[in-house]
């Protein structure tokens, strides 16, 4: 492994460890859900409507670990916490095999 190679997986290895604060500063502040993770409802709650485009491809795709939780609704922040952590992880894990994939198929065509 490179050096560059070591500091990107270091870097996303940081990055994973702060996914978390996207749910434990709301709870902690009492400010709601994750920033950014709002579905049309609460959008439209926050600034007054929902986008055309969000209202139309909303319910486009189901996430198959709905709002990244092992524990299911009313989950504890711990079980929250170690379910962001885990998804992250899987989530660099499937993008880096995607791309190690495509680099071994571009790879053998060029030769």
């Amino acid at each position: 492994m490179t050096k560059s190679q070591r500091k990107l997986w270091i870097g996303l290895l940081i990055l994973t460890l702060l996914t978390p604060l996207g749910i434990i500063l709301p709870e902690k502040f009492k400010a709601g859900g994750a920033w950014g993770e709002w579905g049309p409802e609460e959008l439209e709650k926050l600034i007054g409507y929902v986008p055309k485009g969000l209202k139309r491809l909303a319910d486009l795709w189901k996430a198959p670990v709905p709002d990244y939780s092992f524990g299911g609704e009313g989950a504890s922040l711990t079980v929250q916490v170690l379910s962001y952590l885990v998804s992250g992880l899987i989530g660099i894990l499937v993008v880096g095999l995607v791309i190690y994939v495509i680099s071994k198929v571009i790879v053998r065509n060029e030769k």
